[in-house]
């Protein structure tokens, strides 16, 4: 006998086929329930334990792990309330198809609605948000309770990790006593080998699938992409492990068709974008207006091909929506993503298997040339434009974008500017994704960007973020919103905790920014009090509460009064002020938060400048977009 009594036995068999699936970290969180399963964590020599003091920080910790590495990192918590903190990082997995495993330890059934200390129902705690559930049986050390526990941890891993993945959930009840206690008699001497120790390599070894269409659909999709002259390849925010490059790379140069390539889509920066058509500017210049009959000079597309979930740009859905083009939304799942309902086709197939099969089938392609260089030269215009370069376009658009004051699209672009190669770049919701999305356009740099938009929360950010950080090499830089790391500050806890090195750069408009967006603006009261909730928080005691470097550029109109006349020459000044802060945060050791201080209106002010500039520029006409 190696176990002291049947709870060690039984959270050492389960931990085992964790491991003996790929599992090669855990989060785990403080708790007296499940002491059984954290100990043999702690205990497997092949498993590394993020320990992390908040419930909450904790899911996302393992929500970002798993986003970064395609691979499930298991949680373990006490009973309660505890459990009830992985809620939100469980919708955001669910929606966005991240593996994430909750092993909730519970208090044993006898307690249940008895009133005992601690104890709250968590039988299908998550509801329908977890693929896979189940609410485990008491600890038992017998040879059959032992095979169905494990075959029961392989399945919950498959699941996480299948064709959509997402979070799974298994309830974990123990008795006293929780800690390797000896119980004499409660393991006995003969159990068998593979219920105890296991198998060599996982109890049941699961095999992942993806649908694909037979050989006769994919020669009726390929010849459909083939005779399109004006097509499109739309890739919005990928599901982990994201998609390849290469294939879809491929793909573009067999149809001809230009790639709008969302920051988060893993396609719009990397090496491939110097042979590929890839465009990522296209949110300044779309809008729902320019299809059917738009501007003179600008074509409609006559088939759209979708990859990832929906996109990050409204301005683009709107397009899409607009057109009479024949649209396939490709998923491995099945599932439906596109809520403007305008795609006309679902294609159930694995993306990148998919791209690589039609590249190779697709005859007489090639596209209409004017059409992919109407792609590229918006994109190119666009770029200059928000780069305030003099001579953008023929015509006095991109001069009047000059007097465009700095605003926060430009602090995202300096940081991207500073990133190292390679890089994981995280971004938060609400307006830093929206920057990035606007005004950080393709490019060759190894950028690995990241976000949360499965439910587009801005609670647990950071720890996601750190998170992310933990499964890679790369530098890690979080761009944040204020309130978003107001939300979320004690996830900054993992950076030394956790042993995670970040660059945070906090975008502080002192409050909620984005309603500047909203039509609720003009409304005052309750617009200030209500919505943008100005807050008047100094963030450099948060960064030495925990030993991050600081650093604070104010970029606001006010304090630049001394950085010359020209709102141009003012904005490139702050915008090199964040990127040298953001250099130099990366060149040294340890964690830094670099603030930068902004008016939300002020920026907003300046990006509709902007917009109307490009949308002059490029289609000819004003535009009050933004």
């Amino acid at each position: 006998m190696t176990a002291p009594n049947r709870n060690v036995l039984w959270a050492t068999a389960l931990v085992d086929e964790l491991v003996a699936a790929g599992v090669d970290a855990v989060v785990a969180s403080p708790g007296s329930r499940s002491t059984p399963l954290t100990v043999a964590a702690a205990g497997h020599e092949e498993l590394r334990v993020f320990s992390q003091l908040d419930e909450r920080s904790a899911a996302y910790f393992a929500l970002g792990r798993a986003r970064r590495t395609g691979r499930v990192t298991p949680l373990i918590c006490t009973s309660g309330t505890a459990a009830a903190n992985y809620h939100p990082a469980v919708m955001e997995a669910s929606e966005a198809r991240v593996p994430l495993l909750a092993l909730t330890a519970d208090r044993p059934p006898e307690l249940r609605d008895s009133g005992a200390n601690q104890t709250a129902d968590q039988e299908k705690l998550y509801g329908d948000a977890v693929r896979f559930y189940k609410d485990l049986p008491e600890p038992a050390a017998n040879d059959r309770a032992l095979r169905s526990l494990r075959t029961t941890v392989a399945r919950a891993v498959g699941a996480a990790e299948g064709a959509e993945p997402g979070p799974v959930h298994l309830n974990v009840p123990f008795a006293k006593p929780l800690e390797p206690t000896p119980v004499p008699d409660d393991v006995p001497d003969d159990l068998p080998e593979a219920a105890e120790h296991g198998r060599d390599g996982p109890y049941v070894d699961v095999t992942p699938g993806a649908p694909e269409p037979g050989d006769d659909e994919l020669r009726a999709l390929a010849a459909e992409l083939g005779d399109a002259d004006r097509g499109l390849i739309v890739a919005g925010p990928a599901d982990p492990p994201g998609i390849d490059s290469e294939s879809v790379t491929a793909l573009a140069h067999a149809t001809g068709f230009p790639v709008l390539s969302d920051p988060l889509s893993g396609l719009r920066y990397g090496g491939h974008t110097r042979v590929a058509p890839v465009i990522g500017n296209y949110d300044a210049y779309l809008s729902a207006d320019l299809a059917g009959d738009g501007p003179e000079g600008w074509s409609d597309p006559d088939l759209v091909f979708r990859l990832g979930a929906s996109p990050t740009s409204k301005r683009l859905r709107k397009y899409l929506a607009g057109t009479d083009a024949a649209q396939y939304q490709v998923d491995p799942a099945g599932g439906w993503r596109e809520a403007e309902f305008a795609a006309t086709d679902l294609v159930v197939a694995e993306p990148s298997r998919l791209c690589a099969r039609l590249s190779r089938l697709v005859a007489g392609g090639g596209g209409d040339g004017g059409w992919r260089a109407q792609w590229e030269e918006a994109d190119r215009v666009a770029q200059a434009i928000h780069a305030r370069e003099e001579e953008a376009s023929g015509d006095s658009a991109a001069t009047d974008a000059t007097d465009a004051a700095f605003h926060e699209g430009d602090a995202v672009r300096a940081v991207a500017d500073a990133l190292p190669d390679p890089a994981t770049l995280f971004v938060s919701n609400s307006m830093p994704v929206r920057d990035l999305d606007r005004f950080v356009g393709a490019t060759t740099a190894n950028v690995t960007a990241l976000g949360n938009r499965g439910v587009s929360g801005i609670d647990g950010i950071v720890s996601s973020a750190l998170g992310a950080g933990s499964g890679t090499t790369d530098d890690l830089t979080l761009v944040v919103g204020d309130l978003a790391l107001y939300h979320d500050s004690n996830g900054l806890l993992a950076a030394d905790r956790c042993d995670v090195d970040v660059t945070v750069v906090a975008v502080n408009n002192d409050g909620g920014g984005i309603f500047h967006k909203l039509p609720i603006e003009s409304f005052e009261p309750p617009f200030t009090e209500s919505f943008k909730t100005p807050h008047g928080l100094d963030f450099e005691p948060l960064a030495a509460l925990h030993g991050l470097a600081y650093e604070r550029i104010d970029a606001r109109p006010d304090a630049l009064a001394d950085r010359g006349d020209d709102p141009a020459e003012r904005a490139a000044a702050v915008a090199e002020d964040v990127t040298a802060a953001v250099a130099r945060a990366h060149e040294a050791p340890g964690s830094h938060l670099v603030e930068v201080e902004t008016d939300a209106e002020a920026s907003h002010r300046a990006r509709e400048a902007l917009a109307a500039a490009v949308d002059r520029a490029v289609h000819g006409r004003e535009s009050d977009a933004s």
